[in-house]
């Protein structure tokens, strides 16, 4: 990485927002200006299909500070918030959403926390806009971190964080095309906490983020940077062993004290039907995580540059 110079570098994902997007940096610029310090806004094109490109490349040409990456497809917003990291140029980061839903008149609050020596600091919504389905999904997906984050700091993840730069050092040889920036900043850091800040509803349009796309994040967390699915079928597996003994036990204790063994087709079908499905969802999880390793051997981009607004 090159050298890091003081300042603040806000990246932010885009994915079709080219309505959003001038009303994004017009209340931004405000904010980073009051901060007295130096500058730069990375708007992440995350193969959009309306005019956001088109956008980003106006804003860059009209504000030297703002800064745009076109990827070649749609990779996912975690994809894209990682190239942004490695591009940043300043000392600290901070990471929003498109949409207007984190105010950036909150971003100095993030700040603010991170200078009393935290590492990362996450603007936890005080009310999220979602529906029902959409914050059920949310609720999974954090249920997914705790596996690798803790209980605590897992309770307070958000799109809107702040953070040092040097941390993508610990991560800095990540390949994978699965990618939760949430779990990445573990392995660099340890000291996280989090502020209650507002939380607007969206500006325009709807929300891209499906119930669908967090439900599969959820499942990337969980397969590809933990072992607890692992451990839970080796529990299950060992369980399952429990009550096959237990059902031995039985019928051998029943014959040898009445001389009779239990009766019945359906009581044997069922313990087998127990033990089938077991061994089918341990075997379904272990091939989860054998694909995930094809997926790596296969050494397939995080991401890839189609073009950039200014030199990195």
């Amino acid at each position: 990485m090159n050298e890091l110079s003081p300042g603040l570098s806000v990246i932010v994902p885009v994915y079709n927002s080219a309505e959003v997007l001038p009303k994004l940096v017009e209340r931004l610029a405000p904010v980073l200006q009051s901060l007295q310090t130096p500058f730069e806004v990375i708007l992440v094109n995350d193969g959009s299909r309306d005019q956001s490109w088109e956008a980003v490349s106006g804003l860059a040409a009209q504000n030297d500070r703002v800064r745009g990456i076109c990827l070649m497809r749609n990779y996912g917003q975690h994809n894209a918030l990682l190239c942004g990291i490695r591009a940043a140029r300043h000392e600290i980061i901070v990471t929003m959403d498109d949409d207007l839903q984190h105010p950036p008149e909150e971003l100095p609050r993030l700040l603010a926390e991170l200078g009393r020596g935290f590492d990362v600091v996450y603007g936890a919504p005080e009310k999220e806009h979602h529906g029902l389905w959409r914050d059920l999904a949310s609720v999974f997906t954090k249920l997914a971190l705790q596996s690798s984050m803790g209980v605590q700091t897992a309770r307070d993840v958000s799109a809107f964080r702040a953070f040092r730069t040097q941390l993508r050092d610990a991560f800095g040889s990540y390949h994978s095309p699965f990618v939760s920036i949430d779990v990445l900043l573990t392995w660099g850091a340890t000291r996280f906490t989090a502020v209650k800040v507002k939380h607007n509803p969206r500006y325009a349009g709807v929300s891209n983020y499906t119930v669908r796309k967090l439900a599969a994040h959820a499942m990337n967390m969980i397969t590809g940077f933990s072992t607890l699915p692992l451990q839970f079928a080796s529990l299950l597996g060992f369980l399952c062993t429990l009550f096959g003994l237990a059902v031995l036990v039985f019928v051998i204790g029943r014959y040898l004290i009445e001389g009779t063994s239990v009766p019945g087709f359906p009581f044997l079908a069922s313990t087998i039907a127990i033990f089938s499905g077991a061994q089918l969802f341990a075997l379904g999880i272990i091939g989860e995580y054998l694909a995930r390793m094809h997926f790596r051997m296969m050494e397939r981009p995080t991401y890839a540059i189609r073009s950039t607004t200014s030199s990195t």
